[in-house]
């Protein structure tokens, strides 16, 4: 059975991974017969969002790794503790985590940085040429580390996220939610997902699709 990895930020859309799009992803994942083996850094997450008022909590702190515990069901293994040889693929669902906790870029835009071992794992996984896949705002991962590739990406159509996927080097293609931009330099997959949305249903014909893409890429 293949594996595909799947790297969280966290648990809710404000300040951790996107829940619906991992959902979604993990399930295309069982449906196309491989096995996902989620991922998350052992960091504490930038801030805590109430997700019912939208409101920042002051002074409350989560860690990103046991929050994306919350979605796994508890089966998560932390990321620096993988042996990325064992692993077919490596995808990475959005949500404002991957800004704000796997990179910053949801501060500093195209000056951001990537968590040193997200970006560990996503140059090794393509320099052995093993598929990724990025979904809504993950795009922004595959731009700052790989972006002197020039690979072809895509969080939709907003133009000023893909203005900034473009200043870090990559190729920005606009594109439906239900669709997906298989680039022409490595096995990388993207789709909006809700960065466009509109609803649950639009948003994972895109998601089983880029697994579906992914798993033939393997």
């Amino acid at each position: 059975m293949k594996k595909i990895g799947v790297i969280l930020s966290g648990c809710g859309f404000l300040d951790g991974a996107e829940i619906q799009e991992t959902v979604l992803t993990l399930l295309a994942i069982d449906r196309a017969g491989a096995e996902a083996v989620c991922l998350a850094p052992d960091m504490q997450q930038h801030h805590v969002v109430n997700h019912l008022t939208g409101e920042i909590m002051a002074g409350e702190v989560r860690n990103v790794l046991a929050e994306s515990a919350r979605i796994t069901r508890g089966a998560i293994t932390v990321l620096n503790g993988i042996d990325l040889p064992e692993i077919d693929a490596l995808v990475l669902p959005g949500g404002y985590g991957v800004a704000k906790n796997l990179s910053d870029f949801a501060f500093n835009g195209v000056g951001c940085q990537v968590n040193p071992d997200v970006a560990a794992a996503v140059q090794a996984c393509y320099d052995a040429g093993k598929p990724l896949g990025f979904i809504c705002i993950a795009p922004v991962i595959a731009a700052k580390v790989l972006g002197k590739e020039s690979i072809e990406l895509t969080i939709g159509n907003d133009p000023e996220t893909a203005e900034a996927l473009e200043a870090l080097g990559a190729k920005h293609i606009d594109c439906p939610v239900w669709n997906t931009v298989v680039s022409s330099r490595g096995a990388v997959v993207s789709t909006p997902a809700y960065m466009l949305g509109p609803t649950i249903g639009e948003v994972a014909k895109g998601i089983e699709k880029l697994i579906g893409d992914i798993v033939r890429l393997i």
